[in-house]
């Protein structure tokens, strides 16, 4: 997930609707952080072993896999925020509206994100778009939870110590994003050991993501296991399951990683 400045977060509304809203009062707007191929690097890590041409391919369908899923949950706008600029990265993601994540390290960005999200709907939850694999009720249930009067937070874990969501009703110091260290294999237990005094917790369950080739059985994995899955992630299993040409002609580098 990504980024920001202390300025607030630019904004571009394409002519579609952000997403469907439960039957409540409470709402709960959700930000999926990517990046763009083509103006930022994407999935390096998983790159080296796959392929630049198949690692992008699986951002942009996972993300749309995160971004239908996220919507089926109508629990409030969805919006894209992207690691560049609207005007730059619009066009490759022209479903949702558009945040941009801004400048500043991983902790910042999401700060911003979910600083803005919260001014102005209420509470919000960001997803990584590596995790293509959760249900709907996961989210209606975050934002149930969220939609307390009294501060709260929670957490979606991810199995390489990191994590999948993050939402909150309140907004954390920008100190304490930045005291994190992200991306490790601690990044999860350091991250809930730094806002823990901020509300009551909500945890959600751990879902795996993929970083690297080794990950690929896991992920399909788990999309296998989803009993009601989106078209979309039907779609991204069936895909996982045919590798490209990037994965068979350079199997050799494959084994490497």
């Amino acid at each position: 997930m990504a980024a920001h400045d202390n300025s607030t977060p630019a904004q571009r509304h394409p002519p579609c609707s952000p997403g469907p809203q439960r039957g409540t009062a409470a709402v709960t707007a959700i930000a999926i952080f990517v990046k763009t191929p083509g103006l930022s690097p994407v999935k390096t890590r998983l790159a080296a072993c796959s392929g630049q041409a198949w690692a992008e391919a699986w951002h942009i369908r996972a993300a749309r896999a995160v971004a239908e899923t996220a919507r089926a949950a109508q629990v409030g706008p969805v919006y894209w925020a992207v690691a560049e600029s609207a005007a730059s990265a619009g066009s490759h993601w022209p479903d949702l509206p558009l945040l941009e994540q801004g400048h500043g390290g991983l902790g910042e960005r999401m700060g911003s994100i979910l600083e803005w999200l919260v001014t102005h709907h209420g509470s919000g939850l960001l997803l990584g778009a590596d995790a293509p694999q959760f249900q709907p009720a996961w989210l209606e249930r975050a934002h149930d939870w969220l939609a307390a009067p009294d501060a709260r937070l929670c957490l979606g874990p991810a199995r390489d110590g990191g994590f999948w969501t993050f939402g909150a009703n309140r907004v954390p110091e920008r100190e304490r994003w930045n005291t994190v260290h992200y991306s490790q294999a601690s990044t999860c237990k350091e991250f809930r050991q730094t806002m823990q005094d901020l509300g009551e917790w909500l945890t959600l369950p751990a879902l795996s993501d993929l970083d690297q080739f080794d990950d690929l059985a896991v992920m399909i994995s788990e999309l296998k296991a989803l009993e009601r899955p989106q078209p979309g992630q039907s779609a991204l299993l069936a895909w996982l399951r045919k590798p490209g040409p990037s994965l068979t002609a350079d199997a050799g580098s494959i084994q490497k990683c």
